[in-house]
């Protein structure tokens, strides 16, 4: 199970109320409801192993390189060397390094790689699995990797955790028209405003699942473009000859790395914490209570 943990965590923030708080009043909501995710998991899917997937860098200069407007407004700092600072709630930012420390603390496995995004880590855990894959996430984007055949399928929140959208081949294929595969094609076609996506102008979802659908993928597309038998109306062929620049680039920003260095680490589901006194440390310091005992409870069981 491979947990796209800023998502979730995201999710937990403005799921549970800021009223969360620890001992000194310092919200813990996020915290505590990213506890309550993984103990809802682990419940309900007993995973072998578990990952808590990490933005080392949420906007990695590479892709920004290739389109500049990538994430480009969720900007908050712009930093000269190192990952720009993204825009999030100022409650939500103090955060992120105590259930940095829970998990550590817990033992469960978490991998964040310098230049790469959390949905690169999941793709390179996910190309070397040998087994199933769960992908637990609130990002569409990780619909290219849902594999049937390999048993690799997305679990997407619709309501907390407690209601998973199990998303496998079928599903892509009844709501969009193409299978794992062709989703990255089909987000690069549609574009996306929440990543500075443009897209290709005039060519939304239901054109990209057409053209999809008649050339076979984006390669298929683009022949067809020089072909004056394929079956495109003059708008749609002057369009994608426009925007050939954005789709040469745009499959290396869209689709997730395979080959990120990964560390070696144990990814196995841990039965005891790794270090039980700094858990209790850090559950009395941030009022933890029963969402990590619950989650305990869970592990041991």
């Amino acid at each position: 199970m491979l947990l796209d943990t800023a998502s979730l965590y995201f999710r937990a923030y403005f799921g549970v109320p800021d009223s969360v708080r620890a001992p000194d009043g310092t919200p813990v909501n996020a915290v505590r409801g990213l506890l309550d995710f993984i103990d809802r998991l682990v419940k309900d899917h007993r995973p072998d192993h578990m990952v808590a997937c990490m933005d080392a860098d949420w906007r990695p200069q590479w892709r920004v390189e290739l389109i500049p407007t990538y994430k480009a407004h969720r900007v908050a700092e712009e930093t000269a060397e190192g990952p720009d600072t993204e825009e999030v709630p100022d409650t939500l930012s103090p955060q992120v390094p105590v259930i940095e420390e829970v998990l550590d603390a817990l033992g469960i496995a978490r991998v964040g790689v310098a230049g790469y995004e959390a949905d690169d880590v999941i793709g390179t855990y996910t190309a070397r699995a040998t087994g199933p894959v769960d992908i637990v996430t609130g990002d569409r984007d990780l619909y290219q990797l849902v594999d049937d055949a390999r048993g690799v399928r997305v679990l997407y929140p619709v309501k907390g955790v407690g209601t998973l959208h199990l998303t496998d081949e079928a599903t892509l294929r009844e709501k969009y028209g193409v299978d794992g595969r062709g989703y990255a094609d089909l987000a690069l076609l549609r574009g996306d405003p929440s990543d500075g996506l443009p897209g290709v102008a005039g060519v939304g979802e239901k054109t990209a699942a057409k053209l999809l659908a008649e050339f076979g993928d984006l390669a298929g597309i683009q022949a067809a473009v020089d072909d004056p038998r394929a079956k495109l109306t003059p708008s749609q062929r002057k369009r994608l000859t426009e925007a050939r620049p954005y789709l040469a680039v745009a499959p290396k920003v869209v689709r997730v790395a395979d080959d990120v260095p990964l560390p070696d680490v144990g990814t196995a589901l841990p039965h005891a914490p790794r270090d039980a006194a700094t858990l209790d440390r850090l559950a009395a310091r941030w009022g933890l209570g029963g969402s990590l005992q619950r989650l305990l409870t869970t592990l041991t069981a």
